[in-house]
C-alpha cells in the first residue's frame, strides 16, 4: 500500500515539474532593462539625497560656527591685558565658545569627509553604469545640448 502511496505522489510530482518546464517564460528584455534602470536609480537617489543633507547640513554648521567665533570675540575683549582682569563669568563664557568651536570644527571635518565620499560613490555609479543620467545630470546634459543666443 504504501508503495502505491509513493508511486502516486513521484508521478504527480514528476508530472508537476515538466508542467513547469513547459510554463517557464523568461521577461522580456525592455521589462530587464527598466527594473535595472529602477534598481540604479534607487542607489543615485539615495546618494545625491545624502549628499544634498551633508551639504546643507554643513553650509548651516559654517554659519553657526562663524556666529560663535564673532560671538567669541566680542566676549574676548580687545585689551593687551584682557586676559588678566576678566571676570569669572566672561571667562566661563569663552571655555563654552571654545568647546562649541571645537565641536562645530570638529563636525565641519567629518562632513567634508563625508561629502568626499558620497561624491566619490556618485561618480563610481556613472563609471559602472554609463547608461544611466540621474536626474540632475539629464537637466544639465539638456541645458548643454542648446545653442546659446
Amino acid at each position: 500500500m504504501f508503495q502505491l502511496f509513493l508511486r502516486a505522489r513521484t508521478h504527480h510530482f514528476l508530472r508537476g515539474h515538466s508542467q513547469a518546464e513547459q510554463e517557464f517564460r523568461a521577461r522580456s528584455p525592455e521589462r530587464d532593462a527598466q527594473t535595472d534602470q529602477a534598481r540604479i536609480e534607487a542607489i543615485v537617489t539615495a546618494i545625491e539625497d545624502a549628499l544634498r543633507a551633508a551639504e546643507r547640513e554643513r553650509s548651516g554648521l559654517e554659519r553657526r560656527v562663524e556666529d560663535v567665533l564673532a560671538r567669541a570675540a566680542v566676549t574676548f575683549g580687545n585689551g593687551d591685558d584682557e586676559y588678566l582682569e576678566r571676570e569669572a563669568l566672561d571667562s566661563h563664557h569663552q571655555d563654552l565658545f571654545d568647546k562649541e568651536i571645537l565641536n562645530g570644527q570638529r563636525r565641519l571635518t567629518e562632513l567634508g569627509s563625508s561629502i568626499a565620499h558620497f561624491k566619490f560613490l556618485k561618480a563610481a555609479v556613472r563609471s559602472r553604469f554609463p547608461e544611466y543620467l540621474s536626474e540632475s545630470d539629464a537637466a544639465v546634459s539638456q541645458t548643454s545640448s542648446r545653442p546659446a543666443f
